[in-house]
């Protein structure tokens, strides 16, 4: 009986948070390791499944950076990474459009669907939902660093995504974009999430990531930030607190929150149902970065 009492308080407790964000859109990004493993996506994948069965609008927006790889070796093809981006020549683009936008993107709409949900895959053989253009990077001397068909959304087609989701239905949307003349780029993963909650005004973008946030050491687990602002984030970054790969994350955490969406959620994906622990208890599990303290 006593068990049963604290699975009630357990639902009580999420009451709150499911009332609150009820008809509010939330942007998922997969990437990374955590979509190598299969029981950590199946949990992952559950918990996108209830968010939208309680009302919140859920939009899937992934990576395939490890299918590509392999992709990429089986054709006997070296990846090649240009200031930790991926190079994307012509070979390359064909692989990437194939297993990212074809095979990742259409399998994750499948699981979902198979665990009881309802999503559809936008990608270019569907409904493509980015749009946007080339990018280059500054090299080191002051000239321009080509990387290929790369590029960054400039549009992302709100009203598709959002008539989805008042159907009920979970966008999954690969990380490409398509420039005004037609050519297919190339997208960071995080880079088009971020377009993807800024356009839609999100009430929250995950980042489910292979740590479980931002921790003050971050050799140590125990030392997670479960809440920032944007002064205490960027002391952080300033103190060297926040250091390496975690530095582009959390910038580009902080001007998503400048441009309209309310918090940007980083957890460690791998952790199971992190996503649910994260929106539906009062303390989460990772790192929740908003605008201000007030």
């Amino acid at each position: 009986m006593q068990e049963a009492i604290e699975k009630a308080d357990v639902l009580i407790e999420a009451l709150t948070w499911i009332r609150q964000f009820r008809g509010k859109v939330t942007v998922i990004k997969l990437g990374g390791s955590v979509m190598e493993d299969d029981q950590a996506m199946a949990h992952l994948l559950l918990d996108i499944v209830f968010m939208e069965t309680v009302g919140m609008r859920p939009v899937v927006v992934h990576g395939g950076g490890a299918a590509i790889s392999r992709a990429m070796a089986e054709a006997g093809l070296q990846p090649r990474f240009v200031q930790g981006r991926r190079y994307t020549d012509d070979a390359t683009l064909q692989i990437v459009e194939r297993v990212l936008a074809g095979d990742v993107n259409e399998r994750l709409a499948q699981r979902i669907n198979e665990l009881g949900g309802c999503a559809k895959a936008l990608n270019f053989r569907s409904t493509n939902v980015l749009s946007g253009r080339r990018i280059q990077l500054p090299g080191p001397d002051g000239t321009s660093v080509d990387l290929g068909h790369v590029g960054e959304p400039t549009r992302v087609d709100r009203e598709t995504i959002e008539q989805l989701c008042c159907e009920g239905v979970v966008p999954v949307i690969p990380s490409m974009c398509v420039a005004e003349d037609g050519e297919k780029l190339n997208v960071n993963a995080d880079t088009a999430a971020t377009a993807v909650a800024r356009a839609m005004q999100a009430e929250k973008l995950v980042f489910l990531s292979d740590v479980n946030g931002v921790r003050r050491d971050k050799d140590d687990a125990d030392s997670l930030l479960h809440s920032l602002n944007i002064d205490s984030a960027n002391e952080l970054i300033d103190n060297g607190t926040i250091e390496a790969g975690m530095i582009p994350k959390v910038q580009a955490c902080l001007e998503t929150l400048q441009q309209g969406v309310h918090k940007v959620h980083i957890i460690d994906g791998r952790l199971r149902h992190s996503l649910l622990l994260e929106v539906y208890t009062s303390k989460g599990v990772g790192t929740e970065i908003v605008k201000d303290s007030g």
